[in-house]
């Protein structure tokens, strides 16, 4: 391991034991009592560690080079499979066993969840919210609950009218609303302005950077459930952006929610990844204070170590990460020391990459913080476009598995390093709004101290793999092609798939030179030319080979993730809430998902073809 991984060795906190925790009065909802000055000052450090670095100081790069954990060196079976059978054998067993909504389970809840009753004059504060879950969600509020009385959505911009105005461009304006439009005609404007209020503030900053104090106090005053979706979502961030974002941020949520004096539910959206490299079919539980994923790899593969894991500190992570940022500050290889720490980090204690390693701790601070606060947390999958709400196929960016489609599409991905059996866990949009919705009257309306977990996935309930969604792709780029860059129809053929990184690189190397002409060019023929096409040619190649290593982690994925939660927020649905928050992912045709929504989605949203 380099020297800056091991520094986190000179890193000293005080013990968890010592903090004195806030006691809570929990009557209907939650109330605001007095919090012990020692709580405060704790959290004002761990909060406040990063404030002097601002998150979007550091852009987003293509993944760097350098092996992401390799899904095929071992195979772990959770403690559910303990009993030999595969993972995949295990899943089907699952999978035909799972009871129908309208079973006779089903009627014992006739009466519902009560839903559209809980969601009457509810106010929300929303983070994330020009995302595609978070706008997706305040769109399905809006929608099915025209009485909501407010929305506060936070909103990093450089003042009240930067603010305003993302919110017109990017939410008001946007294709996603236009059922909202229709419903309300020329009040259009007038009714969703007069329910979303920008929040200017900053997740990565103590007390969110919200500078207008009356609007703070009128949040703590109104507010009655929580969304924190907002999430810095690359694999290989630098570690100090990613902990301060994901980790520190959620801190800094659940300081504000302690304000709030009749929060009902805060409702955490985390990633069904936050498992790590787990293997099996994993249940929905929760993360506690320390808890090592490679400690449970030792455990079950009854391997004898040599040097056990080390123990898990979030705590001294945080403070690892700003420790090593102002260490490196002057370093002209800052940017990729400070990747390469996140992510020898994660392995380190069981994770593949920064995101995940982040996400998980941002759950342990849940689960160690949360006191009396009613909490429900949704673990989605690979969230991609809508299924049916508010119409089919709308998606916002280029998402996880979308660049690999839409390089096979346009004939430059003809081979992927992947896996081709391994569980791809697509779960649309809409889908994962509707059992946030679930949840959240759930447990709003009979709030408990449990921490509730959700898994949004597929892979259990309804699974797909890569070789299945490349065979829909092959037949739809066959039937209705994408035209290159001179107008000409490209021609796609199977997927082709490799265990190994070096025969994918060589299959790349090739594809890439045939199509652009390299192949049959020679040095001397037009040696300026030549050249020039020798140094885009290996830029093409080395952007699909940095995208392979940073998915191998889950393009070699083996973790089924169970949703029995979910089934059982199904079964408590009545039938029409059932209809109006459809969450059945067993009812989806993925084949037709595919040909017929997602991939036409995204050259509608993705690639702006008029359809």
């Amino acid at each position: 391991m380099s020297s800056i991984s091991h520094s986190f060795a000179l890193c000293h906190v005080p013990s968890r034991d010592s903090l004195t925790k806030p006691s809570y009065s929990l009557p209907q909802t939650v109330k605001l009592v007095h919090i012990p000055s020692s709580w405060k000052s704790r959290f004002n450090i761990l909060c406040g560690a990063l404030s002097t670095r601002n998150a979007d100081a550091f852009a987003a790069t293509t993944p760097t080079g350098g092996s992401l954990s390799n899904a095929r060196d071992k195979v772990l079976l959770s403690p559910e499979l303990a009993d030999g059978r595969s993972g995949s054998s295990v899943v089907s067993a699952m999978a035909s066993t799972v009871m129908e909504p309208n079973s006779a389970v089903h009627e014992e809840f006739t009466q519902g969840l009560g839903i559209l009753k809980f969601l009457e004059g509810k106010t929300y504060f929303v983070t994330g919210a020009t995302g595609l879950l978070a706008k997706a969600f305040v769109e399905k509020i809006l929608r099915v609950a025209p009485t909501t009385r407010k929305i506060f959505l936070l909103v990093k911009a450089n003042g009240e009218a930067e603010a305003m105005k993302r919110i017109k461009n990017e939410i008001v304006e946007c294709e996603l609303f236009s059922q909202l439009r229709e419903m309300h005609g020329e009040k259009y404007r007038d009714f969703i302005m007069s329910k979303l209020v920008p929040v200017v503030g900053n997740m990565c900053e103590p007390e969110l950077a919200i500078s207008d104090t009356e609007l703070a106090a009128r949040m703590a005053d109104e507010v009655d459930v929580i969304v924190h979706s907002a999430a810095n979502t690359s694999f290989d961030e630098r570690y100090d952006v990613s902990i301060n974002m994901n980790t520190q941020g959620t801190l800094r949520m659940l300081g504000f929610a302690m304000k709030c004096k009749k929060l009902q539910l805060y409702l955490h959206v985390s990633t069904g990844y936050v498992n790590g490299r787990r293997r099996g079919v994993l249940r929905e539980k929760p993360f506690y204070m320390g808890q090592r994923i490679a400690e449970e790899m030792v455990t079950f593969s009854g391997t004898q170590e040599s040097f056990p894991p080390p123990k898990l500190d979030v705590h001294a992570e945080i403070e690892l990460a700003s420790e090593m940022a102002r260490t490196l500050a002057a370093d002209k290889d800052a940017d990729l020391k400070m990747r390469e720490l996140g992510s020898a980090r994660a392995k380190m204690f069981g994770w593949q990459d920064t995101y995940a390693f982040t996400k998980a701790m941002a759950e342990m601070i849940i689960t160690d913080y949360k006191g009396q606060i009613p909490v429900a947390i949704v673990r989605p999958s690979i969230i991609e476009s809508s299924y049916q709400e508010p119409f089919p196929g709308w998606i916002q960016g280029n998402r996880m598995i979308d660049p690999l489609i839409l390089y096979y599409g346009k004939g430059v991905l003809p081979g992927q390093f992947t896996d081709p059996q391994a569980p791809a866990d697509i779960v649309p949009v809409d889908i994962v709004v509707n059992t946030m919705v679930g949840a959240m009257a759930k447990h709003g309306n009979r709030p408990d101290l449990e921490l509730n977990v959700y898994h949004a996935s597929s892979s259990v309930i309804n699974p797909i793999n890569f070789q299945e969604i490349f065979e829909f792709a092959c037949d739809y780029f066959t039937s209705s092609p994408l035209k290159d860059s001179a107008g000409q129809e490209v021609k796609v053929e199977a997927m082709k798939y490799f265990g190994s990184m070096e025969n994918f690189s060589a299959c790349i190397e090739d594809a890439i030179a045939e199509r652009m002409g390299l192949s049959g060019l020679g040095a001397s023929s037009d040696p300026k030319r030549f050249h020039k096409l020798q140094i885009v040619h290996r830029r093409k190649v080395d952007s699909l080979i940095r995208l392979a290593k940073a998915y191998e982690a889950y393009t070699f994925y083996q973790a089924w993730f169970q949703n029995e939660n979910t089934q059982k927020l199904m079964k408590e649905m009545s039938t029409e809430e059932l209809k109006t928050f459809m969450v059945d992912l067993k009812s989806i045709d993925w084949k037709n998902y595919f040909m017929n929504i997602h991939i036409p989605g995204l050259r509608r949203h993705v690639l702006k073809e008029r359809m």
